[in-house]
C-alpha cells in the first residue's frame, strides 16, 4: 500500500466514512447494466394488464428481489389481487423523505397485433420490446436499481428513501396511489416526489430537451344527451335526437375555451423561443401575450400544427363515444355522445358545464360530467431543491435545456400532490419518430432503448444521491 493511499483511507476513517457492517463494494457498470436488464426483463414479463390487473404478482416479484438482499417493505392492498409496496432506506432524518413511485400495471394488449410478444420482453435492435417497456416499468426498475444499490453501498442519507411500487394507474388510483394518499399517507409522506410524467426528447438519434413534468390537465369527461320521440326512420322529425345531438357534438367540437397561462406553462414557452426558429419563436411569444388579437392567431396555428402546445394553454373537448339508435329504421328517443375533457388546472368546474350548455344553446340536450372528480389538478413549484437538482442532473446526463411542462394527460402525481407533496415527472429519452411509428407508450409495439434505459438509471441514481446523500 502506497503512502498516499494509506493516508487518504485513514483520514476517511477519521471522518467517519467508512463503514464495514453490512457494506458491499460498489458494482461495476457492467454488472448494474446486466442486473437492471435483469429486473427489467422479469418485471416485463409479468401480465399486469389493467383491467384486471394482478399487480401482486409483480410485488410478489419485487419482494423476492428484496428479501434476498434483506430490505424490509411494507404491503398495502384495498384488493388483494391488487397490491401496494413500499420500500424505506433509512436516512438520518435531517431532512424530509424523498418518494420515488414506479406503477406496475400496464394498459391492455391486442396480442394478434403485436410483432414480438407483448410479455416477452424480447431484445432486438438494441431495443427491449414489451407492454410496459415505456410505461411504467422503466421508472420501476430506475427506482428499484436506486434503491438496491442504496442499501449494497450503505450510503449515508439525511433524509429516508421511499420506493411505492404502486397498483391501478392505468385507470383505477382507487386501488393505489390514490388509496396510499387517503389511507396509509404515512407511509410515503414525503417532502418531494419523483413519478413518470416528463421525459427527455430525442429527435433524429440526438436529445433535443428534457421536460419535467410540474403540473397536468385533469381527466373529467362529460357527457351530452339529447332526447325526443321515438318513430319510424320513414318520416322525418325536426325533433330527431340524433340530429340534436349531431349539432350539438359539432358545436362543442368547435369551440375555443379561453387560452389560460400558469407558472409551469409561462416558462415552457419562454424557454422554448430559444430554441427554435425565429418564426415559431414568434409564435411562442404571441401566445404569452395578454392580447387576444395577438395570442389568438398564434393558438390557432398551434392547434393546426402543434395540438399537444396547444392543449397546454386551453380546456381541450374531444368527442371519443357516440350511443344512438339500435335499428336503421327507428328514431331512437335518447341519443348519447362522451368527450374526453382535459380541463386546465385553472378552470372552474362549478361553472364550466354552464358554459358548454351555452355553446350549445339547446334546451333539449342534457350536459353532464361523467364520473366525479378522481385526479384533481395541481402543480409544483419551480423554485425548489428538487427542481433545482433536477435541472442540474438532466444538464449533466442529458446535455440539454430542461423545460417545466404541464402534462395534457393524467398521472398519480395528481393525487399525492393533492397531499401538498409537490411532485416532478421524469423519463427517460425517447425518440420522437417512435410514436408515429407506432413504437410508443399504449402501442402495439412499445420499445425503449437499452442505453436510455441505462442512462436513465443513472441518472436517477445521482438525482437521488443529490438530494439525499448525508453532507
Amino acid at each position: 500500500m502506497t503512502t498516499r493511499i494509506r493516508l487518504a483511507l485513514s483520514a476517511l476513517a477519521v471522518a467517519g466514512t467508512i463503514t464495514t457492517t453490512g457494506a458491499q463494494a460498489p458494482s461495476t457498470q457492467a454488472a448494474i447494466e446486466a442486473e437492471t436488464l435483469q429486473h427489467f426483463q422479469a418485471l416485463l414479463r409479468i401480465d399486469t394488464q389493467s383491467p384486471p390487473g394482478n399487480e401482486s404478482k409483480a410485488v410478489e416479484y419485487l419482494k423476492s428481489v428484496f428479501d434476498k438482499e434483506g430490505i424490509p417493505y411494507q404491503v398495502f392492498a384495498k384488493d388483494p389481487q391488487r397490491a401496494n409496496l413500499v420500500v424505506r432506506i433509512k436516512g438520518n432524518g435531517k431532512k424530509r423523505p424523498l418518494l420515488l413511485m414506479g406503477h406496475t400495471d400496464v394498459v391492455t394488449v391486442d396480442e394478434k397485433k403485436w410483432t414480438f410478444p407483448p410479455f416477452g420482453a424480447v431484445r432486438d435492435g438494441g431495443y427491449v420490446y414489451g407492454r410496459g417497456a415505456i410505461d411504467d416499468k422503466d421508472n420501476l426498475t430506475a427506482a428499484l436499481m436506486t434503491i438496491l444499490r442504496l442499501k449494497r453501498d450503505n450510503t449515508p442519507l439525511d433524509r429516508d428513501v421511499i420506493l411505492l411500487a404502486e397498483a391501478g394507474e392505468e385507470g383505477a388510483p382507487d386501488v393505489g396511489a390514490q388509496f396510499m394518499a387517503d389511507h396509509h399517507l404515512d407511509a410515503i409522506n414525503a417532502e418531494f416526489c419523483f413519478a413518470e410524467g416528463g421525459g427527455v426528447v430525442r429527435e433524429g438519434g440526438k436529445v433535443r430537451q428534457a421536460n419535467v413534468g410540474t403540473t397536468e390537465k385533469e381527466p373529467r369527461p362529460i357527457e351530452i344527451i339529447a332526447r325526443g320521440p321515438a318513430g319510424h326512420g320513414s318520416v322525418p322529425s325536426r325533433n330527431n335526437a340524433v340530429t340534436s345531438l349531431s349539432a350539438a357534438v359539432g358545436k362543442v367540437a368547435n369551440w375555443v375555451p379561453p387560452l389560460r397561462l400558469n407558472e409551469t406553462t409561462g416558462a415552457y414557452f419562454r424557454k422554448l423561443q430559444t430554441m427554435v426558429t425565429p418564426a415559431v419563436a414568434k409564435v411562442y411569444r404571441d401566445v404569452l401575450s395578454p392580447d387576444s388579437k395577438v395570442n389568438g392567431p398564434a393558438a390557432e396555428w398551434l392547434l393546426e400544427n402543434q395540438p399537444a402546445h396547444w392543449s397546454m394553454l386551453h380546456t381541450s373537448l374531444v368527442p371519443t363515444i357516440v350511443d344512438a339508435g339500435f335499428r336503421y329504421n327507428v328514431i331512437p328517443s335518447e341519443v348519447k355522445a362522451t368527450f374526453d375533457v382535459r380541463l386546465h388546472p385553472d378552470e372552474n368546474q362549478e361553472t364550466f358545464l354552464d358554459e358548454v350548455r351555452k355553446v350549445i344553446n339547446d334546451p333539449r340536450v342534457e350536459v353532464r360530467w361523467f364520473r366525479d372528480r378522481y385526479r384533481p389538478a395541481g402543480g409544483s413549484r419551480l423554485d425548489t431543491e428538487a427542481f433545482t437538482t433536477l435541472e442540474a442532473q438532466l444538464k449533466k446526463h442529458y446535455n440539454t435545456e430542461v423545460l417545466p411542462t404541464m402534462g395534457t394527460g393524467a398521472t398519480d402525481m395528481s393525487n399525492i400532490r393533492a397531499k401538498g407533496i409537490p411532485c416532478y415527472g421524469i423519463g427517460p429519452a425517447i425518440d420522437t419518430e417512435d410514436g408515429p411509428k407506432g413504437f410508443g407508450a399504449h402501442s402495439d409495439q412499445e420499445r425503449i432503448l437499452e442505453s436510455e434505459l441505462h442512462r436513465f438509471v443513472r441518472f436517477n441514481y445521482d438525482l437521488v444521491m443529490e438530494l439525499a446523500k448525508a453532507r
